[in-house]
């Protein structure tokens, strides 16, 4: 998992940092392969009525982003509270997810191979997704690009893959550009 940790208007302590990287942690333990990237955000507010700091964290997690703001007049309890509120959500999208666990990839056999157009890309985050004929969407990693590079691709682009269940739903096992 990515972490980025920013201070706007302020100096970063210490005691927060060790904050955000124990939160991470648990992240980690609980649920390993869903969150992508991590970004944190500490910003001094004074000019707000709710108090001088903002807490702002991040999840990009596979076709979903989940941000969790809170403000307040200290930091490590917004800290702890935000990282709760993120738990939280993270836990439903998991009990949703599993939910869906028994429907099959149309357009494309799990543990087989599909055909379809790149609908959406994040280079910088080395991911994107995949949409079937019959609407289906598939996640990849730049890790699993055959024969092409990220920089190479476009929405639009044609691709077959490979598919597998992923802990989120369908996932590519491989992508390769169809030659056209």
């Amino acid at each position: 998992m990515e972490l980025k940790i920013e201070a706007r208007n302020l100096d970063m302590r210490k005691g927060w940092l060790d904050k955000i990287e124990g939160e991470k942690e648990k992240l980690i333990r609980h649920y390993a392969n869903l969150v992508l990237h991590l970004r944190v955000t500490i910003e001094s507010t004074s000019n707000h009525k709710e108090g001088g700091f903002e807490v702002r964290v991040v999840a990009s997690v596979p076709n979903d982003t989940v941000v969790v703001k809170r403000r307040g007049e200290k930091v490590h309890p917004l800290l702890v509270e935000a990282f709760d509120v993120l738990g939280m959500q993270l836990k439903e999208i998991v009990r949703k997810k599993q939910d869906h666990k028994g429907v099959k990839a149309q357009g494309a056999v799990l543990g087989g191979n599909g055909s379809g157009i790149i609908k959406k890309l994040f280079p910088i985050d080395s991911y994107g997704f995949i949409i079937t004929s019959d609407e289906q969407e598939i996640f990849f990693h730049e890790n699993v690009l055959k024969d092409v590079v990220m920089d190479d691709l476009k929405e639009g682009d044609s691709v077959m893959f490979g598919v597998t269940e992923g802990e989120m739903g369908p996932q590519a096992t491989f992508v390769r550009a169809e030659k056209g």
